[in-house]
């Protein structure tokens, strides 16, 4: 299965309802949300499914996608999507651009309020960019969908030709979309690539257009061939380094839990570092929250300023600033300031 986390069981940043922002990664792991032109809003949020939903679909959560906001009437350059971004080196095994270019077949499950038509696409994004689609029938019950994707559909060559080639890098190869709402600017014809930006087919159904609308999916699987296997499970311990690669955050559990060992670089700086396991995609950012300090021989002394100094794909190097105490060289360690809920969270997301 080249999806990671098809099956929404890692939600390291939250699991509650979430309001969703454009390209926002929310919540559930390397799913993100294309999300412009429009005046609604939808949150998303992890779902523990009955055990008649596991019989049927073999998964313990899905993704529930809700209006919260409805934009009744979408403009022409509006969309909204969910999607996941799969790395350009993984993509190797597909074969894009050559005459030998793979079959995929993407599976999963959803349902819906009502009955609904919304769409799958598929966006080569790495050398030159082209675009497949298809609608799917959303009923309110949970349905499996197993889609073909050609690298020739719609008799066309763009993949099997050498601008379908996706270059063997940690860059973006592919996305896997769901698309629930978009203007006329990003409508064709259905399974056929295609060169231009389009998404869906005119009889796309608007999921903006009431607040009673939700949308759920799980079991979201990507493989070669011309049929659907089972849905691969993998151990939570592997589902969950695959996410990190992309996401790590660091959380204190209760107070004075310590991050990472430091010292005080001056008597008014300390600087501390983080070890990133598993190894990040590409050098992350890093955002700190809540109250930290730096436990030095005994003394705490709060922190403020938090800063990355510098960074690599394996460890975050900090600084911040400290109180004068003439502490200058003392060893120490970064910690929790006694409230329970700093936290520090790495992005290397495509």
């Amino acid at each position: 299965n080249f999806i990671i986390n098809g099956d929404m069981e890692i939600w390291q940043r939250a699991t509650a309802a979430t309001a969703v922002s454009d390209g926002s990664y929310s919540a559930c792991d390397r799913w993100h949300f294309p999300f412009y032109g429009t005046d609604g809003a939808m949150t998303t949020e992890r779902e523990t499914l009955s055990d008649a939903d596991q019989a049927t679909t073999g998964m313990y959560y899905c993704n529930l996608l809700t209006c919260t906001t409805a934009d009744t009437s979408v403009a022409a350059n509006s969309i909204v999507q969910m999607r996941q971004t799969i790395e350009a080196q993984f993509c190797q095994p597909f074969k894009y651009g050559t005459s030998a270019a793979k079959t995929l077949t993407l599976s999963f499950y959803a349902k819906a309020n009502a009955s609904k038509t919304y769409g799958v696409s598929i966006w080569k994004r790495d050398s030159t960019a082209y675009y497949w689609f298809q609608d799917i029938a959303v009923t309110t019950s949970w349905k499996k969908f197993e889609i073909v994707i050609s690298p020739t559909a719609g008799s066309t060559s763009l993949i099997t030709a050498s601008g379908g080639d996706i270059v063997n890098d940690n860059g973006e190869g592919i996305e896997v979309s769901f698309v629930l709402a978009s203007g006329s600017n990003y409508q064709a014809t259905a399974d056929t690539w295609t060169a231009n930006q389009d998404f869906n087919t005119s009889s796309l159904d608007n999921f903006l257009s009431s607040t009673d609308n939700t949308f759920r999916v799980t079991g979201v699987q990507l493989e070669i061939g011309d049929a659907a296997t089972e849905f691969e499970h993998l151990p939570h311990d592997v589902q969950l380094q695959r996410c990190q690669r992309y996401y790590q955050r660091w959380q204190a559990d209760q107070t004075y839990d310590q991050m990472g060992e430091g010292a005080a670089w001056s008597d008014t700086a300390f600087i501390w570092s983080y070890r990133l396991c598993p190894r990040m995609r590409a050098q992350p950012t890093a955002a700190a929250t809540g109250n930290f300090a730096g436990a030095m021989v005994g003394n705490d002394r709060a922190l403020s300023s938090i800063a990355i100094n510098r960074t690599t794909v394996d460890v975050c190097q900090f600084t911040s600033a400290i109180s004068d105490n003439n502490e200058q060289g003392t060893p120490g360690f970064c910690r929790d300031n006694n409230d329970g809920d700093a936290f520090i969270e790495f992005k290397a997301e495509l």
